[in-house]
């Protein structure tokens, strides 16, 4: 990774970063990052190749009676677009509610449009 550091005419320098990894067990050389997810959480962990093998071993019969999950997405809530603005000013109108003209519309008087429109 490179840095260009100090704006200042004249003095613009470079710099080299070095990231060095640590092993998270047993606090040598790391020479990998492993990502794993359980319960629904997502980990990472970094490791020498030895404990990333061992990682790999110890979970290898787990992983072999699991199934693969793909990356399945829940449905998309439906936006409400400036159509639905109007037609929730003009609803709230009819019905002796006060909205304002121009802006946000109250969340109670659009919970209220998608109860009585349901």
């Amino acid at each position: 990774m490179l840095l260009i550091l100090g704006l200042r005419k004249g003095f613009d320098m470079a710099r080299n970063v070095k990231v060095v990894l640590i092993d998270d067990v047993d606090g040598g050389d790391a020479d990998q990052t492993i990502n794993f997810g359980l319960d629904g959480v997502n980990y990472e962990i970094d490791l020498s190749n030895a404990n990333a093998q061992k990682m790999r071993d110890e979970l290898a019969v787990w992983v072999g009676h699991g199934r693969r999950v793909t990356g399945r997405r829940g449905a998309a809530a439906r936006k409400q677009g400036p159509s639905d603005a109007a037609k929730i000013r003009e609803w709230a109108k009819s019905t002796g509610r006060q909205v304002p003209l121009r802006g946000r519309i109250p969340n109670a008087i659009r919970a209220e449009y998608e109860e009585a429109t349901k």
